[in-house]
């Protein structure tokens, strides 16, 4: 088990508090790695991506997810299954436990939807970078700043 210092991180940056607090949790998840329910991330645009979980057994109402601040909680609880009367059960290998995944996500990352189908829980997602924020050209003038300071000199005299 590797253990790493961030600590020389936090004394000498400023403002990348949530990039560190990422690094740590990314850090510690290593240790508890979850692995069911079984997942992927995929990048279906240039600004789109998916999360498609496997949920084979769960109904809509038993999932539910959630979108917090900059993360997308997804969790299942099954409802108890009465056992069938006269039916006795030799071997369960189908898990009907609960579960909860948790997915960071990057700045002006949005849940735009959800779909269940076949057994799959597909999340969409899009970045939405605010017009503030894109990148613009700024136009450069052309203009005589000599006259304007020539100007303002015969208005003195």
């Amino acid at each position: 088990m590797r253990t790493y210092d961030l600590s020389p991180l936090y004394r000498s940056t400023v403002g990348f508090d949530r990039m560190a607090s990422l690094i740590d949790r990314a850090l510690s998840a290593e240790n508890t790695s979850q692995s069911y329910p079984p997942y992927n991330i995929e990048k279906t645009g240039d600004d789109a991506y998916r999360i498609t979980l496997a949920a084979a057994g769960f109904s809509e109402d038993e999932l539910s997810i959630e979108s917090r601040e900059s993360q997308v909680v997804i969790s299942g609880a099954k409802a108890q299954v009465e056992p069938q009367e006269g039916v006795e059960v030799l071997h369960r290998g189908i898990a009907a436990r609960s579960f909860e995944r948790r997915f960071q996500l990057a700045d002006h990352v949005k849940v735009t939807g959800a779909t269940l189908e076949h057994g799959l829980l597909h999340v969409e997602l899009v970045r939405e970078v605010p017009e503030a924020l894109k990148p613009r050209t700024i136009q450069i003038a052309t203009g005589s700043p000599k006259a304007a300071i020539e100007h303002d000199t015969k208005q003195a005299a």
